[in-house]
């Protein structure tokens, strides 16, 4: 499968299109083989990511089909109670807790993205990212400023609180990094670039271009102030 992917094709675009004009279950049940149809080349698409990522990380996910998320909307707890999602998205896991940081994928017509980083850093976590910040913001700041990464992602994202963080002076000169409660990598994809026999190239290369930042962040939140393992 992975030797023949040449390509996401327009179809699984338009599929989303069309779903997102009848998101009904008599609507899907209708359509439910070209949906598997195109369910099966954004697989290809997944696969053959794995494949390539795999020469550069090491990714516990063992699958493009293990990779994707389900279609189907859990409407239990929202007041959105259309059942079906209108993207195509995945998540590709870094093997070990040693490899920290997560790749993402979301396909959709006019809001293709590509990202990844840290949702939701726990309470330690954070605390330990903080810490290495403000004691010397001079790595992470290399990395958010290489020409690699600023033509890529243009900016560190993620929510912020609007003061400074608890037990960290606000005149301290990585303030604005220490607000961060989120850190996350995001690149934006048109339609025709998705559609584009390059996209498998780029995708691969933006992951990739993840690397400098998740190493950083792995060697902070796996060892201690020495350098040792934590």
């Amino acid at each position: 499968m992975t030797n023949q992917f040449t390509g996401i094709p327009s179809s699984t675009l338009d599929f989303l299109t069309n779903l997102k004009g009848n998101n009904n279950r008599d609507w899907f049940n209708a359509h439910k083989e070209y949906f598997l149809e195109q369910q099966a080349h954004i697989e290809s698409f997944a696969d053959r990511l794995l494949a390539e990522m795999n020469l550069h990380d090491v990714i516990e996910t063992p699958s493009g089909k293990k990779s994707l998320h389900r279609i189907y909307r859990d409407t239990r707890f929202s007041k959105e109670k259309t059942p079906y999602k209108t993207n195509w998205s995945g998540s590709l896991s870094r093997a070990t807790a040693q490899r920290r940081g997560g790749y993402y994928f979301h396909i959709e017509p006019g809001n293709t993205v590509l990202a990844g980083g840290f949702w939701a850093p726990n309470a330690a976590d954070i605390k330990r990212i903080r810490d290495d910040i403000s004691f010397n913001p001079t790595p992470l700041r290399k990395i958010l400023t290489h020409i690699h990464f600023i033509e890529t992602f243009g900016t560190l994202r993620g929510e912020q609180l609007k003061t400074k963080p608890k037990g960290f002076d606000a005149n301290d000169e990585a303030i604005d990094l220490l607000r961060y409660k989120q850190f996350l990598l995001i690149r934006y994809f048109t339609d025709e670039e998705v559609l584009a026999p390059t996209f498998i190239t780029q995708a691969n290369e933006t992951f990739r271009n993840m690397r400098p930042f998740f190493d950083y962040m792995s060697e902070v939140l796996t060892t201690d102030a020495d350098g040792l393992p934590a």
